[in-house]
């Protein structure tokens, strides 16, 4: 998982030298960036998706407070362009919708298994996917529309709750927009128009329809 590489990437192991003792180049000396996001992703780590961090106030302002940090390091990036598309991994979110699903999963004999964003920036399609493994999955498909370089607006345009022979259409609900106030190789993070915030990475898979 990117999450897991993030937290043990380091140099080498400490090196002796012939002047000055021990030398490495290990988290003291990485760059802000580099200190910022590991910070971010070692607050969020035992959070199970943001579960946990909706009884933990003091928590949560820890977290968003590294957010606001990586804010500052992405706001000159460009993060609505072809690198945006991607199937993305929740990490942690505050999206009580989201939250909700994953926490009571259970009452249907089920657990949550990843969940999902899958963006097409040229074909301006977001798929929201909540899966429930074997079979199970839920999805909410919208268009969207690149509206700065860090804000994408979308608008749901169906839903479906889908199981192994059987499949639930649901009306569209809503429009709205993100912004991704940080994006590179492994994770993106985001804030939205209701101020939730979402931290995701790059799944190790494609996520298309034809996976239900």
């Amino acid at each position: 998982m990117a999450l897991a590489l993030s937290l043990s990437a380091c140099s080498p192991p400490l090196r002796r030298t012939r002047r000055a003792g021990f030398r490495t180049s290990c988290s003291i000396f990485a760059n802000p960036a580099q200190r910022a996001k590991r910070k971010l992703l070692e607050l969020i780590s035992e959070e199970d998706r943001g579960l946990r961090t909706q009884k933990d106030p003091k928590k949560r302002d820890e977290i968003v407070n590294a957010i606001e940090s990586m804010t500052v390091i992405g706001r000159s990036s460009i993060t609505t362009d072809d690198s945006l598309s991607a199937t993305w991994r929740l990490l942690w979110t505050t999206e009580k919708e989201q939250l909700f699903i994953i926490e009571k999963a259970g009452l249907f004999g089920t657990t949550a298994g990843d969940v999902l964003q899958v963006i097409d920036v040229n074909k301006r399609i977001l798929n929201n996917v909540i899966t429930f493994p074997p079979d199970g999955v839920f999805f909410v498909r919208s268009d969207i529309d690149i509206a700065s370089p860090q804000r994408v607006n979308f608008r749901f345009n169906s839903a479906v709750l889908r199981g192994k022979n059987w499949e639930l259409p649901l009306p569209p609900f809503g429009k709205g927009w993100f912004e991704n106030v940080y994006m590179d190789g492994e994770i993106r993070v985001a804030k939205d128009i209701r101020g939730d915030y979402l931290i995701v990475d790059r799944a190790p898979y494609n996520w298309t329809e034809s996976f239900v």
